[in-house]
């Protein structure tokens, strides 16, 4: 692997589940347990000409942690400059470079380097917070556009990755449960069909704090499946043994 150049503040982390290593920052951006679990829940395109569009890409987390299950090429959507570079020197780290091409740009003007109806799958960890004017945001910059819909909304993410896919493409998101009915309806429509959802609970007991959702372009409306609930942790307070298995491996 090349040895990238960090920044001050920065680390390197590793998947090892995947054997995937990642720049992070935590003045910056670190990825959380969403990206780990949106990686493990989508699925790669089957084909070696499949593309996958990783939208919000971040610091590179979700197309990276999915790179070794997918035989053709990544592309990664990011406008934060910094975080476009982390994403971009990870890259390098694992030595994907011939595998991953990141753009550094608004993903509303995507479709200047991706053709539309083009893709096979897409996959997004969107800001989960609607910018309201009384909405508390993060002081880190980095942060607040990470989780605010501040440099996009809801539903340019859910036009652009229908604009993006082929008909039958498919769309993974990880969201928040309290805004599942925005998502949905965002999505209906915009030509995305939702067929898988799952539930993931921080422990037994408790509400639960994370949804991941599965979407086809153009699919039926019917035909949903709710999958079992996945916990993050057990009664001890460590990882569940799913959980465990993304992160580690087995």
């Amino acid at each position: 692997m090349t040895a990238p150049e960090l920044l001050p503040g920065e680390r390197i982390d590793q998947l090892y589940s995947q054997d995937i290593k990642i720049i992070q920052s935590p003045q910056v951006f670190s990825f959380s347990l969403d990206a780990v679990l949106l990686a493990n829940f989508a699925k790669p395109p089957l084909k070696q000409t499949g593309r996958l569009v990783d939208l919000c890409a971040g610091n590179g987390a979700v197309g990276l942690f999915m790179a070794p299950r997918v035989k053709g090429q990544i592309a990664m959507v990011e406008i934060q400059p910094r975080l476009a570079d982390m994403a971009r020197r990870s890259v390098a780290l694992n030595n994907l470079e011939q595998k991953i091409t990141v753009y550094e740009q608004d993903l509303a003007t995507i479709f200047d380097q991706i053709r539309k109806d083009s893709v096979e799958t897409v996959v997004c960890n969107p800001p989960y917070f609607a910018d309201l004017p009384d909405s508390k945001k993060n002081p880190n910059q980095y942060l607040a556009i990470a989780r605010h819909e501040i440099a996009t909304s809801l539903e340019t993410v859910v036009a652009v990755t229908s604009g993006l896919l082929k008909t039958t493409g498919k769309a993974f998101f990880v969201y928040r449960p309290d805004r599942l009915l925005d998502l949905t309806s965002m999505m209906a429509k915009h030509r995305l069909a939702v067929k898988r959802l799952q539930f993931v609970y921080p422990k037994p007991g408790r509400d639960a704090n994370i949804v991941l959702v599965e979407a086809i372009k153009d699919g039926r409306m019917t035909g949903l499946k709710v999958l079992p609930s996945l916990m993050t942790y057990d009664e001890s307070g460590e990882y569940s043994a799913p959980v465990k298995k993304m992160l580690y491996g087995d």
